[in-house]
Formats: C-alpha cells, structure tokens, sequence
C-alpha cells in the first residue's frame, strides 16, 4: 500500500470537498497525510477523523507575494522530504504549482495536479488581469511539469491548459467535478407556496451575486411574494463583495442574506430553484447538492456549470452576467411551477448518472492507480 499526501489550501476544503476521496484512500488500505494551512483544533480533529495525519503549512491563499509563495514552496518541499510519501495529490493553485516544484525534490515521487477552476487569475480583461493570467500560466507550467497527470473537472478547463501549453493532452485526464454524496444530499418534494430561489456561494462578485439581486429586484416589481435567498460566507479575495453592499441588498428586502451554513441540506429543502449566475467553474459542488436533492438548476453556460444541466429537463442556462436573461428565466419557473417536481426529479436522475461521488472518486484511484 502506498503513502499518499493530498495538499490543500483551506483546512475546511479537505473535509468539504475531498472528505470522501480521502475515507476512500484510507478504505484502500493507504497511509494518508493531508496537508493544508493552519487549522482550527476544531477543524484538525475532524481532519484527523478520517484516520488522516494533519499537518500544516504555511499559504496565502489569494494573489501572488513572492515571499509568502517562496515560503509555501520551502515549507512543502521540507514536509515532502521528511515525509517521503508516494504519491502526492494537489488541488488548487497554490497547492499544484508549490506542491508541485516542491514534489521534485523527493527521488521518485509520482505526483498528480487535480485543476478544481482556473480562478480569478484566468477571468476578465485589462491589463492587471492579463498580467495576472501570463504569471498564473507561467507557475502552473512550472507546477505540473512533471506531474504523471493533471486531473480537470470540465473539458473546457482541460483545453485551455493544453491551448496555451501548460501541460500536453496526453498526460491529462477529465473526471466529473468532485462528485456529491447522493446518499446524504437525498431527494425531498418541492415545497408548496411562493416560488424560493435559492443561490449559495462565497460572496464574490464572479459568482454572479450582482447579477442574482438585479434579476431578483425585477421580479419583485411584478411578483412582490417571490423570495430570494442567499447563503454563503465572506471572502477577502480581490473580488471580495463588501459587507456594506449585502447590507444595502438585504435593507432594500430584494434578497435574504442568511450568511453561511455549515450544513446547507435546510436550505436546499426549502427552496424550489437552484441559481447559480456564476461567471466560471470547475464543476459548481452546491449545484451537483441541489441536483442530488430534486431541485431544477439555474445556471449559466459557462464551463462547468453547462454539464449540470439538460436545458428544458432539468433546468436551464442563460448567459453569464446578463442579469435581464436570468430574470425572464426566473419568471418562467414562476409561471411553471407545476413543471418544477418533474423538473427536479430529473436532477436527481442526473445526478445519480454522472456525479455521485462514489462514482468519481473511484475513477480518481484508477487514474492515480491507487485502486
């Protein structure tokens, strides 16, 4: 059996978003180490509840300061040489391009890049972004040069790696996102009474939030006793949404802001359309929720959100950052709530298909050859 150490950056995310592939790991009969930054003792014991060893490591996850990234590269590079694991799983940009140069300093260590979304570096235009973007695709080159292969969670990500030479198609590989638990996130009926638009996310301008509270606010013109909701916490990432700007949505009662959730399962019964007017993604984990608990999915066609939907059978897709589209979208549902159930079901049924966790996480060992 093997020693596999899966690097993360937020402690939160190896329990949210690779808690399963990890019990499965550790189910394959493989020692385990996670690694990720500092962590609470809160969120360190349900790390190591997994039958993990935690250890931390020191990254700034949002922008490029080559002190802190340089810090990063030698913490890891220092763990992996006292370690002398395996195999070496990272997700994330900083965990994939440190993780990565850290990884050659370790004779015969075979190393695996998941990419989770290309992020705010590959977004947008202007000459700060394309700075960013030539430095962002510089360090991943870097990164997984010498990775046996890098993992992405939509094809569309997947060729715009090989389009500008990050890595070369042969040595990549496709799963679908990180998978849902269809067991846990189990169907519930769509509730009676005023339609519920539900949206969870970081509160960051490229997950469409804007766009949501200015649909929201036209419908609420004609259709006064639609409600729509927000669930999410902070983030101080550059296209952080201020504090002050949620105030203003929540005291004009175009949106609720009900913060963040520990367990979002409440808040997905309650509602009868999932939203997600994000503007990217490697595959949206709280859409594939929605889905695996009977919601019709709303979102735009953007790469990873456009294989969570069958337009017309489980949902629609509209374009990203048009906020009038996403209304007349809204409206419809509105005007069709008895086509919701229906609707919803055949979420469930996709997501069964193609995304249950199980599922993804065992192609995952095959592509890693850890099964």
């Amino acid at each position: 059996m093997a020693h596999v150490v899966v690097i993360g950056a937020l402690p939160a995310s190896l329990i949210n978003f690779r808690g399963e592939l990890i019990a499965a790991l550790v189910a394959a009969g493989h020692r385990v180490t996670a690694l990720a930054g500092p962590a609470s003792a809160d969120t360190r014991a349900e790390i190591e509840s997994l039958g993990v060893t935690f250890v931390e490591y020191p990254v700034a996850r949002n922008g490029f300061n080559p002190i802190e990234d340089l810090k990063t590269w030698w913490a890891l590079r220092k763990i992996l040489r006292a370690l002398k694991p395996n195999v070496v799983l990272a997700y994330t940009i900083k965990p994939v391009i440190w993780g990565g140069l850290a990884a050659r300093s370790v004779p015969g260590l075979r190393f695996f890049a998941l990419i989770t979304g290309l992020g705010y570096a590959f977004q947008g235009e202007g000459w700060l972004r394309g700075s960013l973007k030539r430095v962002a695709v510089t360090l991943y080159r870097a990164g997984v040069s010498r990775a046996e292969r890098v993992v992405f969670q939509n094809p569309d990500n997947q060729a715009e790696f090989v389009n500008r030479g990050i890595v070369e198609r042969n040595r990549t590989d496709v799963v679908n996102g990180s998978g849902v638990d269809v067991l846990r996130f189990s169907p519930t009926p769509v509730p009676q009474g005023d339609v519920v638009f539900l949206t969870i996310a970081r509160l960051l301008g490229e997950k469409g939030l804007r766009e949501f509270v200015q649909a929201a606010g036209q419908i609420k013109r004609d259709t006064p006793n639609a409600v729509f909701r927000i669930v999410g916490p902070a983030d101080p990432s550059p296209d952080g949404i201020p504090a002050e700007e949620v105030t203003r949505w929540t005291q004009d009662r175009v949106v609720e802001y009900l913060g963040a959730a520990d367990d979002v399962r409440p808040h997905i019964q309650d509602c009868h359309v999932y939203v997600l007017a994000s503007y990217h993604e490697g595959m949206p984990r709280t859409v594939l929720e929605a889905m695996a608990m009977g919601r019709p999915i709303l979102t735009t066609e953007v790469s990873g959100c456009r294989e969570t939907v069958v337009p017309g059978d489980n949902g629609y897709l509209v374009p990203a950052g048009d906020a009038q589209a996403l209304a007349e979208r809204m409206r419809w549902f509105i005007e069709h709530i008895d086509e919701l159930q229906a609707m919803g079901e055949a979420s469930r049924r996709l997501a069964e298909a193609r995304f249950d966790v199980r599922a993804v996480n065992a192609r995952l060992l095959r592509i890693m050859e850890l099964a």
